[in-house]
Order: C-alpha cells, then sequence, then structure tokens
C-alpha cells in the first residue's frame, strides 16, 4: 500500500511529462507558439526535473522519501494551478520549472523503497511493475485529456491535473510511514557539502559516463515522440482529429502499463543486461529512422506500437545502474541516472524544436527532420555505451 501511494505521485510525473502532445494545438492557438517554442515548454519540465534530482537524491537520503515527496509535491499542484490561470506564455513557463521540481523525486523515491524494502533479486521486475502502474498517469494524457481539451480547453486539463495532485499528496501523507530496513545501521546524515562531493565522485567512476550517455537517450527518444511529437504529427502530417491522436496516444499508454514488467520479469541478469540494453536502444533508432522515411499513416501507427512494446526495456537500466554500483551509492547512482534522463528530455525536445523550425523555414517536412535526428542521437548513444567501460560488478553477477 505504501508503494502504490508513491506510485500515485509517479503517475502523475508521467501525466505531466505528457501532456503538449495533446495541448499543442491550444497552446499555439492561445500563445502563438512557434515550433521551436513549443519544444522549449516541453523541455523545460524535463530541464527543471533533472537540475532538481541532485539536490532530491540528497534530500532523499538525508530526511527520507516521505518528508521530501510531501516537501516538493506542493511545488507541483503551485504549478499546474499556475499553468491553468496563465495570462501569458512566460507564466506557463514558471508553472512547468514549478512541475518539475515538484514532481522530481517522484519515480526514484518509488524505485528506492523498492532496492530498500524487496529483495535485490526482484528489483528489476518489481521496479519494471511499479513503471506500469505509474503508466496510470499516461492514460489521463491520451484520450481522456484529448477530450477534455476538445470540449475544454487546455487550462481544464491542467486543472483536473492540480486536484489529483492534492488527493495524492494527501494520500501519501496518510499512507506512508517508512519502515527501518531490517539491515540498516544508524550512522548521521552527511552534511550537504559532503553529499555534493559524494555526488560528484561517481563522475571519477569510469563506468558512470556509458550509463549516463545512454541515461539522456533512450527515455529521451521516446518521450519526445510521446510527450511533444505524436499529435502535432498524427495531426498536420495525417490529418487525424485531436482525439484521434488521442486514442493512438491512449494505445502507447495502455502498452506502458505492461512492457516494464514484462521486461522486468525477462531481465537476463547483471552480466548479458547490458547487451540487451545496447541492442535494444539501436533497434529503436532504427524504429525511429523508419518513421522518417515512410510516410504512410498506418504503417506510422503501427511503427509507435512497436516503439511503445520496446519501450519497457528502459527498466533494465534502472536494473544495470542498480547493479553497477555498492549499497551505499545506490541512492546517488539512481538519482543521477535520473536527473541525466531528464536533462536528455530537455536538451531532445528543446532540440528537435530547433530542429522542426529550421526544416520549415527551408522547405523541408519538419517531421521527417525531427524524427531522423532522434534516430541519430540515440544510436550514437548506443554505440557509445557499447564501446565505454562497464562495471567490474557487473561481472560478479
Amino acid at each position: 500500500m505504501m508503494l502504490l501511494a508513491l506510485l500515485s505521485g509517479f503517475a502523475l510525473s508521467q501525466a505531466y511529462r505528457t501532456t503538449t502532445a495533446i495541448l499543442a494545438q491550444g497552446l499555439q492557438a492561445d500563445f502563438g507558439l512557434q515550433a521551436s517554442s513549443l519544444g522549449a515548454f516541453a523541455g523545460l519540465f524535463g530541464l527543471s526535473f533533472g537540475v532538481a534530482q541532485l539536490l532530491m537524491g540528497i534530500a532523499l537520503d538525508r530526511y527520507g522519501l516521505r518528508r521530501t515527496v510531501l516537501a516538493a509535491a506542493p511545488l507541483g499542484i503551485a504549478g499546474a494551478a499556475l499553468s491553468a490561470l496563465a495570462p501569458s506564455y512566460g507564466w506557463l513557463m514558471a508553472g512547468q520549472v514549478l512541475i518539475g521540481v515538484g514532481y522530481s523525486p517522484a519515480f526514484v523515491a518509488c524505485t528506492l523503497f523498492i532496492a530498500r524494502h524487496f529483495a535485490v533479486d526482484r528489483f528489476a521486475f518489481f521496479s519494471g511493475l511499479s513503471m506500469g502502474v505509474g503508466g496510470l498517469g499516461l492514460l489521463f494524457t491520451g484520450t481522456p485529456l484529448a477530450w477534455v481539451v476538445q470540449h475544454w480547453g487546455w487550462r481544464m486539463g491542467f486543472g483536473i491535473l492540480a486536484g489529483l495532485s492534492v488527493l495524492s499528496w494527501l494520500v501519501i501523507h496518510f499512507v506512508v510511514h517508512e519502515p527501518a530496513p531490517a539491515d540498516a545501521v544508524h550512522r548521521p546524515a552527511s552534511s550537504w557539502g559532503e553529499a555534493l562531493v559524494g555526488m560528484g565522485r561517481l563522475f571519477a567512476v569510469p563506468h558512470t559516463w556509458g550509463i549516463v550517455v545512454l541515461g539522456m537517450s533512450c527515455y529521451a527518444a521516446f518521450l519526445s515522440l510521446r510527450g511533444l511529437w505524436l499529435g502535432p504529427l498524427l495531426i498536420n502530417r495525417y490529418g487525424f482529429s485531436l482525439v484521434d491522436s488521442g486514442n493512438v496516444a491512449l494505445v502507447l499508454s495502455l502498452i506502458a502499463l505492461f512492457t516494464p514488467a514484462a521486461f522486468g520479469r525477462m531481465d537476463p541478469g547483471a552480466p548479458r543486461r547490458r547487451a540487451w540494453v545496447g541492442r535494444a536502444s539501436l533497434l529503436m533508432a532504427g524504429l525511429f529512422a523508419a518513421m522518417a522515411l515512410v510516410q504512410n499513416a498506418s504503417v506510422t501507427v503501427t511503427l509507435m506500437i512497436v516503439m511503445g512494446l520496446l519501450s519497457g526495456y528502459s527498466i533494465l537500466q534502472y536494473a544495470d545502474v542498480r547493479s553497477s554500483y555498492p549499497t551505499e551509492l545506490t541512492g546517488r547512482a539512481l538519482s543521477l541516472y535520473t536527473m541525466a534522463m531528464f536533462l536528455g528530455v530537455a536538451f531532445m525536445q528543446s532540440l528537435t524544436g530547433a530542429v522542426a523550425a529550421w526544416a520549415a523555414s527551408a522547405g523541408l517536412e519538419p517531421y521527417r527532420a525531427v524524427l531522423l535526428t532522434i534516430a541519430a542521437w540515440l544510436a550514437l548513444a548506443s554505440l557509445a555505451f557499447r564501446w565505454l567501460p562497464a562495471s567490474p560488478l557487473l561481472k560478479q553477477g
């Protein structure tokens, strides 16, 4: 029950990070946004979310999961309310910053809870199951949000999310009471300075770089599609309605409920897991390239569904991080990895927005340029992950 309560916050985090694909037309109509501004709006959530990971990871270690989540979430609630009432693009961006910071500890809190209170050999499975449950937030940003936006506008979408966020905060407040791990060693918490130095030391470990490079790429690629370009691509390239594109997003969200747990159950173990992750990310890059080059609505939707099925491999990346560092560094390593994920989301969404604007000004098809950019980024990151050093701990299984 405590894990499910924490997952309610993660589900809302999933919802907030994927609203742009459905809200894009309304935001462009109300504020006159170009593709680059839309990309910056979507990327700002990832940027604030990622930067806040550094401090949230330390706070989770120092103050515990419950206190950190309850202290941060009100910022997200305020951000959602501000977004719903935003009179201009600047206020809308401020709301994104607050939402990103407020929900930055959401999934790391869940993974740390699993790491501390579940068996090590079940980490990948329960993390995958948790990511699937958190995927319920994606369901809202499919057909339901499209229907709300079509009938009452994008502001009502943010208003509903703000109300759900208040409900989640209350559930966590009353349900979550952290049990102490059975093997806990009682020692004074390190200072903020010591914790920051400890986080920085992770970069001195050679295998951190491969984890960070691929961490900035895989989730960013899929979220750039699902959270930003899915709606505009289907509507402008193939003439889908808003609700039609919401239906496609809903299908991807339903897939996301099950694929992480499925990949968690198929986890090949520490020695082979890294190769699985590298091959899956290369395959995902190929799917993006295929979508860029084949302009057919049925094929595009089919490729999106295949991407949704494959996207569950990201849970193996979390398991790889968990296995690559000693226990005392697990919290910081997971926070660093999550920070890399969302900084990657911010950079990729902002970059693809700029690419789309450039392609349109050059008389090129913007969505082909966007998809090829994502494919190239992901392919290069996959090759770097393969060539960079792996943790010696993985050889021990």
